[in-house]
């Protein structure tokens, strides 16, 4: 005869009566296959989900019940926004007799892509975007959420004009008497004396949140992505030869940017592509042992 198990769950009350926001669990691994317009690629995803407890005398969810559902976003089933939408449903229903209407969950992942070299062709490499995918659904309706981080390099502005400022100096101390100049003698002087000041650049991050309709059928984490790239000009690369790092000195040359800069950028892209923009930008100085950072969201919403 089979031993019935307990489950203390069900069969004790909640000594306090009251009912809680959410319960759940969080950290859970999963591999995920992400499918999106000419990607396809299993990721390790780490997993938080939870459901609403409004029933103040039970005593705990059914926590097993949630792993089992959160079990049908894994590889080899496409992580899709339909797909989560019937796992939030899912988790819903099973918590029945908890009088459960809402449900959330988390997912935690690094995007994996094949970047070429700025100039240098044939060549590749892997970069990788941190992603967060955050969906909810509370009485039926249902919410989607992206956030990606994306590294750039940044110039300041205000440096570059320092420099620029000590190099004319420089050039002035050299030539300054001579009525007439030979081009060589300036190229060659050049050569040796236009680093004599550089303007600080540093590695820095956007991290841009957005909301998709309730009814997407795709994450549209690429063309947020390369949006966001595009926007800011100066993303950070992977395999480079002298003519890649060459090519990104241009570019950080000719993209100087305070954090302000590049917080208005992003939105200004963003906007009428995607709903509900966030944006948080970080210039990691190299001048200060602080951060410069900005924040910004989409300016239509801010009454509402």
């Amino acid at each position: 005869m089979d031993t019935v198990l307990p489950d203390i769950s069900t069969t004790e009350h909640s000594p306090s009566l009251s009912a809680l926001e959410w319960v759940g669990m969080q950290g859970i691994d999963l591999p995920i296959m992400l499918a999106e317009p000419g990607y396809r690629r299993t990721l390790h995803a780490r997993a938080d989900a939870q459901v609403d407890l409004p029933a103040r005398h039970v005593k705990g969810i059914h926590m097993s019940r949630l792993y089992r559902e959160l079990d049908h976003l894994a590889d080899p089933h496409n992580l899709t926004p339909h797909a989560l939408r019937g796992v939030l449903d899912a988790m819903v229903a099973s918590h029945r007799d908890c009088d459960t209407r809402g449900a959330r969950v988390r997912l935690s992942f690094d995007l994996l892509a094949r970047r070429p070299a700025l100039v240098t062709a044939g060549m590749m490499g892997w970069k990788s975007y941190p992603v967060e995918v955050r969906a909810s659904v509370r009485d039926g309706r249902h919410q989607l959420h992206i956030q990606v981080k994306v590294a750039y390099s940044s110039t300041c502005p205000c440096s570059a004009a320092l420099a620029r400022q000590l190099v004319e100096q420089a050039f002035l101390t050299a030539f300054g008497n001579q009525d007439s100049i030979d081009p060589d003698r300036v190229a060659a002087w050049l050569r040796q004396n236009a680093t004599v000041a550089t303007p600080h650049s540093q590695r820095s991050e956007a991290r841009v949140q957005a909301t998709l309709p309730p009814d997407a059928q795709t994450w549209d984490l690429f063309a947020l992505i390369d949006t966001i790239k595009d926007a800011l000009g100066t993303p950070v690369q992977t395999a480079v030869k002298r003519a890649d790092e060459q090519a990104f000195a241009a570019l950080n040359g000719q993209n100087l940017m305070f954090v302000e800069d590049a917080a208005r950028r992003i939105q200004a892209a963003l906007r009428g592509r995607f709903a509900h923009v966030r944006t948080h930008v970080c210039h990691m100085e190299s001048l200060h042992p602080h951060d410069a950072v900005a924040w910004a969201r989409e300016q239509n919403h801010d009454a509402q």
